[in-house]
């Protein structure tokens, strides 16, 4: 072929790649469920809310300027700091992680999306409908006043707290849906998305981080999400999780928020310590030192922060070798933490680094997290933080690790990526003044801090009196907070009008080793140009000719012959060709499914239950009509040539499809919110000496055994059945597989009605006794299992009869069975708990 034969056919495949990832216009743009689309959505909409956090801070700092202020109302005071944590924490520090990587991890793995892009769409669009309606209930004079902890027993009284905190609790779990969402997509991502050759050894650290803080995500959310469970139960229901006169212990919401609040502080830090980890070998010119180090360090920094949950609590009457453990712990995280920081330092001493505004960050962040991890490990000190504990130097403390450890790295990458994604730089001269009055206004803001705390001042306290030594200090800190406010407005109005008039960045303007900077620039919609084999970790420093080559369409999936959007799907370990997958296009349904879903939750909030059980189950039905029509598509042909020679399949089921990883990492998150309902089961049989508690006959109450006995062999009955119909339809039986599972839904159904009649006919009243709810609570959890399971089985049963479910195309039964080995399980574990424990007592 000449080279103007060649041309021209480059020309033209590229062509069919743009008509094909190209996004709608005008008001169908809302449908995208692109990456370069939603990922922007996501991080600009995080930030919008960190500029919103960030002003009710200044109000808070200006309340707290001079003694006796009034300039805010108690009222208004403790709904701006509660917000202002709450914001921050769940709107912008974990957001904006998932909305850096939905945008950054495709152009990392050579990928042309992430597997599921209508999941990062409805994740988005949840995160947006949750975080207004928490945000906007201060305009209200409605939002919620108890801290961002939310603390019973005084924000279960509905009488005290008024409507605040049901808006918090039913507007963050349905936020949480959405981290949850983005954790499963970015997880399946990293694992099944990478291009051929780049081994599981070799992937950038930015993956290692998104890989290991999704699995922190899918282990530390569901903890709270239980605890908001039965949070929401005694506010709405009067059921007595945390009363003590009923058998309650408010110390239980306690273990369940902190054992999700202290990994959310590594959730935090590690994705920033990612972006550090791309920045600094670029501008020290020399691949990372201790990569297996740092990969090592950064799993047992994860691993470690779900042992420390308790240092949170050490003022609350804990036995002392419960102190002396979680202490050390506490300590030992540093440990981890301290390792990545040297590899940092140690590749900067070991190349030339070039300094630029994304080093500046970079090592003022370095120097702001060190403060914060010294006066960490003082607050890891029992004694000592008996002295400190809710007073300001805490403040001061964990101001010192979120913004060094995770908002300096966040600007720094903001300065490296921009060109990435507008393909126009910040300004650097801008940049520097940008982070000198960030660093100097931080230091002048939080540094006195520590001072006031140290001189007693509580924390969440509106005023305070004069003359006791906190004046100036305060005054100083009011300061630094709006020097430090200056250089964040300064940096906003660069990226919204700066930006603009800059000239278009030439490819790897930072000349780069990683495969993001790999396309030239401004990017397409369809990301890389064609998906190469990579033989190292900076395949463009080691690979001198794959950048032209993979503009020139030379690798895989180089063209969009039969109009639809392709990625790659690989193996696990070693990233072997295992599926060209098609990806779903732009649609509206993920929207629709969040704006059902989120104003059924809305309506829970005010009370409107009829009306949120029917928006529910529209926007149940609705999800069912996306997943028809989007997911399990059966292909125009078994195999196709991605080039090069290779033929991949065009579907494939089992544990080949990420279809099944996603179902296997949702449950696993699923199982760590039942675990946390098991524990709360289990806290109550330690702080009772009687539990279960005697009933009118003397015994202990209970469900009895035979319901219970009768509803754990449906459920196991329920659960064969399923793997029979896998099985008859692998056989080629459409008979088979339709009656199996027409006989799993009627067990799974009679399963579920013994479940509820147990307790039922043993006169268990949750709103009597903690027992009683929390025997309640796990079967409830347990029978919607089942209902969810008998939903999975008519959709089954339905695409069977649609012949969209036979030997060939069997995706949906594969996930389907997958799914009831969890529900059997946690059906299993249900009724050992409730039946046997009280046989125990």
């Amino acid at each position: 072929m000449s080279q103007t034969d060649s041309q021209t056919r480059r020309e033209a495949q590229e062509e069919r790649l743009n008509k094909v990832w190209d996004s709608d216009k005008g008001w169908r743009y809302w449908s995208a469920v692109n990456n370069t689309e939603v990922g922007v959505w996501y991080t600009v909409t995080s930030f919008a809310f960190f500029l919103f956090a960030g002003a009710l801070a200044l109000m808070v700092r200006a309340q707290l300027a001079v003694p006796d202020n009034d300039l805010l109302s108690p009222s208004l005071y403790n709904q701006a700091f509660t917000l202002h944590g709450t914001a921050m924490m769940f709107l912008f520090a974990v957001p904006i992680f998932e909305a850096v990587a939905i945008l950054l991890l495709p152009t990392m793995l050579g990928a042309r999306d992430l597997p599921f892009p209508r999941l990062s769409a409805f994740g988005y669009w949840c995160f947006l409908i949750g975080g207004v309606f928490v945000c906007g209930s201060i305009f209200f004079n409605a939002a919620p006043d108890g801290g961002w902890f939310m603390y019973p027993p005084l924000t279960t009284d509905p009488k005290l707290t008024g409507i605040g905190a049901d808006i918090w609790l039913l507007g963050l779990s349905f936020i949480e849906v959405a981290s949850i969402a983005a954790a499963v997509e970015l997880i399946v991502g990293v694992l099944k998305c990478r291009p051929p050759g780049m081994r599981i050894n070799t992937i950038p650290l930015y993956c290692w981080y998104v890989l290991i803080v999704g699995g922190m995500i899918l282990f530390a959310f569901p903890p709270l999400i239980a605890g908001d469970i039965l949070f929401e139960l005694e506010r709405l229901a009067d059921w007595p999780f945390f009363d003590p006169a009923r058998g309650g212990d408010p110390l239980l919401w306690q273990h369940l928020f902190w054992i999700f609040g202290h990994p959310e502080v590594y959730i935090i830090f590690l994705p920033s310590i990612a972006l550090m980890a791309m920045i600094v070998p670029t501008f020290a010119r020399r691949p990372i030192i201790g990569y297996s180090w740092i990969v090592l360090a950064a799993v047992g920094t994860g691993f470690l922060s779900f042992g420390l949950w308790v240092h949170h609590m050490f003022t609350t009457g804990l036995p002392a070798i419960s102190l002396g453990f979680f202490s050390a712990a506490s300590e030992a995280v540093a440990i981890p933490t301290g390792v990545q920081i040297f590899v940092f330092l140690a590749t900067m001493l070991a190349g030339r680094v070039t300094f630029s505004v994304p080093m500046l960050f970079a090592s003022g962040s370095l120097a702001i997290f060190v403060i914060g991890g010294l006066t960490g490990v003082m607050v890891a000190i029992a004694p000592f933080d008996w002295q400190a504990h809710d007073t300001h130097f805490v403040v001061a403390h964990l101001h010192y690790v979120l913004i060094g450890g995770m908002l300096m790295p966040l600007f720094a990458g903001a300065y490296y990526y921009m060109p990435l994604v507008t393909a126009k730089p910040l300004s650097a001269r801008l940049g520097r003044w940008v982070f000198w009055l960030m660093f100097t206004g931080f230091n002048i803001g939080f540094l006195p801090m520590h001072f006031t705390g140290l001189r007693g001042m509580p924390r969440r306290v509106f005023t305070y009196p004069g003359g006791i030594g906190l004046d100036w200090l305060n005054l100083v800190s009011t300061v630094g907070a709006f020097i430090f406010a200056a250089g964040v407005l300064l940096f906003t109005w660069d990226c919204l009008f700066g930006v603009r008039r800059r000239k278009t960045c030439e490819t790897n303007p930072w000349n780069a080793g990683t495969m993001e900077w790999i396309s030239p620039l401004p990017a397409q919609n369809y990301g890389i140009r064609s998906v190469p084999e990579v033989a190292s970790r900076y395949p463009l420093w080691d690979q001198p000719d794959l950048a032209r080559e993979v503009a020139e369409g030379r690798w895989y999936l180089p063209d969009a012959e039969e109009g639809k959007r392709e990625t790659l799907v690989t193996s696990v370990l070693d990233s072997r060709p295992l599926q060209c997958l098609r990806v779903p296009g732009n649609s509206f349904m993920p929207m629709i499914c969040a704006i059902l879903i989120g104003a059924s939750f809305i309506g829970t909030a005010f009370h409107l239950y009829w009306t949120s059980l029917v928006l529910g189950l529209l926007g149940v039905f609705a999800i069912m009509v996306w997943l028809w029509r989007g997911t399990a598509v059966i292909p125009e042909a078994e195999a196709k040539d991605i080039g090069r020679g290779v033929v991949l399949p065009l579907y494939v089921s089992g544990t080949k499809s990420v279809g099944w990883w996603a179902m296997f990492i949702t449950m696993f998150g699923d199982m760590t919110a039942f675990v946390s309902l098991v524990f709360s089961y289990f806290y109550y049989w330690t702080i009772h000496e009687q539990f279960p508690p005697l009933g009118m006959d003397g015994l202990p109450r209970g469900p009895g055994l035979l319901w219970p006995a009768l509803a754990l062999l449906l459920v196991a009955a329920a659960w064969g059945a399923m793997l029979l119909a896998r099985a008859r339809n692998a056989a080629g039986s459409a008979a088979g597989l339709r009656l199996s599972l027409a006989a799993s839904v009627l067990l799974a159904l009679g399963s579920g009605a013994c479940m509820l009649w147990a307790p039922w006919q043993a006169g268990l009243q949750p709103t009597d006794h903690a027992y009683d709810g929390i025997v309640w609570v796990l079967l409830i959890w347990t029978a919607l299992h089942l209902a969810l399971g008998v939903l999975m089985q008519f959709y089954c049963l339905a695409r069977s009869f649609a012949g969209k479910l036979t030997t060939r195309w069997d995706i949906d039964i594969h996930n389907v069975v997958l799914f009831w080995h969890f529900a059997a399980l946690t059906g299993l574990t249900t009724i050992a708990v409730v039946t046997l424990v009280p046989l125990l007592a």
